[in-house]
């Protein structure tokens, strides 16, 4: 009978089984996707709480012609 490891337990493994330059490279690696998701949520963000500015700005009958192109 087999035990099933989590996935945690797996990527655990791994880590330790690299040698200290590979866990440099993958620290930065994994620094770089955290960042990456950080940015997305910022501009995200950032669009989500400009568009009742822009709505203003953009929902008027002098722009109705370009809401056509």
């Amino acid at each position: 009978m087999s035990i099933t490891q989590s996935p945690e337990t797996k990527l655990m493994e791994k880590i330790r089984s690299l040698p200290p330059d590979k866990i440099t490279v993958l620290e930065d690696f994994i620094d770089f996707l955290l960042t990456r998701s950080e940015d997305r949520l910022l501009i995200y963000t950032g669009n989500k709480l400009s568009e009742p500015a822009f709505a203003k700005i953009w929902d008027n009958p002098e722009d109705a012609e370009y809401d056509e192109l």
